[in-house]
C-alpha cells in the first residue's frame, strides 16, 4: 500500500509566507541593504545620502541644532539565520558629526543550514567624528553568526565603534552549547592597515568561554575601538571607568588607537559597564534608542 499525503489548502487570499510553508517549501532568506552618508555644510552635519531595501530600515530621530546627528537602523526580519545577510554602509563627510545605532539586540536563532551574514562599512573622512554604537548581538543554541566590520579612517578623523555578543538569555535559561562566530575587523587610517583583530567560537561556547584564559565564565563580551589623534591621553579615563565595573575588563593605547575588552558575567553587566565607558570617551550620553 501506498501512503498519500494530500497538500495542504491555503485560502486565497493568504499570504505568499503562508502558503509556502503549507506546502513545504523552504522560505526566502532575508536581505537587508542600509546606507547612510552625512556631510557637513556651512558647519552643520546633514544628510546626503539614505538608501535602505530589504529588512533593512532606517530612522533619523529629531535631535537639537546643536547635537549629534543620529540615525537607527532597523531589522524588520526580527532577526536572523542561516543564509540571511544584512550589509550597512555609513560615511561621515568631512568635518560632519554623527552616530549610528540600532533599535534593539539583534537575535541569531537557530539554523538548518549556513551562517548569517552582517557586513559594515564605515568611511570616516577629513576632520569627521563617526560614532558606531549598535545594540547586542544575541546567539541562541545552534546559530552561526560571520560579521565582519572594515572601516577606512583619515588621519586626523575619529572613528568610535563598539560590537557586543551575548550567549544566550540566561534570564529565560537558554543555553549555547554548539554555535559558531567568526568576527573580523580591518581598520585603515589614511589607507595603512593599523587594526586586524579576529574572533572564533565554534562548538560549546559555553565551555570554551568557561577557562580562565579565555572567559572566566563570561556570557557576554564586547570590544571597543577608538581611532582619534587624543586616543592614547584617553587610556588612564577609560581604565579607571573599567576599574568600577561590574565585570571585567581592560585597555589599551598606541598610536592614535584605543582598543578596549570587556566581559560580563550577564548582558545587563555588561551593558551597563559598556555604557559607561563609551558616555566617558565621547563625552555624551548613549544616543537615547539605548534606553527605550
Amino acid at each position: 500500500m501506498t501512503d498519500i499525503h494530500p497538500t495542504p489548502t491555503v485560502a486565497p487570499g493568504h499570504s505568499p509566507v503562508l502558503r509556502q510553508l503549507a506546502v513545504g517549501a523552504p522560505l526566502g532568506r532575508a536581505r537587508g541593504d542600509a546606507r547612510l552618508a552625512f556631510v557637513s555644510v556651512a558647519g552643520e552635519t546633514r544628510l546626503d545620502a539614505c538608501y535602505q531595501s530589504g529588512s533593512a530600515k532606517i530612522r533619523l530621530p529629531r535631535v537639537a541644532p546643536d547635537a549629534v546627528k543620529e540615525a537607527v537602523l532597523l531589522n524588520t526580519a526580527g532577526g536572523l539565520t542561516g543564509g540571511d545577510r544584512l550589509v550597512y554602509r555609513v560615511s561621515a563627510g568631512a568635518g560632519s558629526r554623527a552616530s549610528v545605532s540600532t533599535q534593539a539586540a539583534e537575535r541569531i536563532y537557530r539554523r538548518r543550514a549556513g551562517e548569517a551574514w552582517v557586513e559594515t562599512d564605515l568611511t570616516v573622512g577629513p576632520s569627521a567624528r563617526l560614532d558606531w554604537l549598535p545594540q547586542e548581538t544575541i546567539l541562541f543554541d545552534n546559530s552561526a553568526l560571520s560579521r565582519r566590520l572594515v572601516a577606512d579612517v583619515e588621519a586626523d578623523a575619529t572613528l568610535l565603534a563598539v560590537e557586543t555578543i551575548v550567549l544566550g538569555r540566561r534570564a529565560m535559561g537558554e543555553t549555547t552549547r554548539n554555535v559558531f562566530v567568526s568576527d573580523s575587523w580591518r581598520v585603515r587610517r589614511g589607507g595603512t592597515l593599523i587594526f586586524a583583530d579576529g574572533l572564533r567560537l565554534d562548538g560549546n561556547a559555553e565551555a570554551i568561554m568557561s577557562g580562565g584564559a579565555t572567559g572566566g565564565g563570561a556570557t557576554a563580551l564586547a570590544t571597543l575601538l577608538l581611532v582619534s589623534p587624543d586616543a592614547e591621553s584617553l587610556v588612564d579615563a577609560a581604565r579607571e571607568t573599567l576599574a568600577c565595573g561590574q565585570g571585567e575588563g581592560g585597555a589599551s593605547a598606541w598610536d592614535g588607537l584605543l582598543v578596549a575588552r570587556l566581559l560580563g558575567s550577564s548582558a545587563l553587566a555588561l551593558r551597563n559597564d559598556l555604557t559607561a565607558l563609551v558616555e566617558r570617551l565621547r563625552g555624551l550620553a548613549m544616543p537615547r534608542v539605548w534606553n527605550c
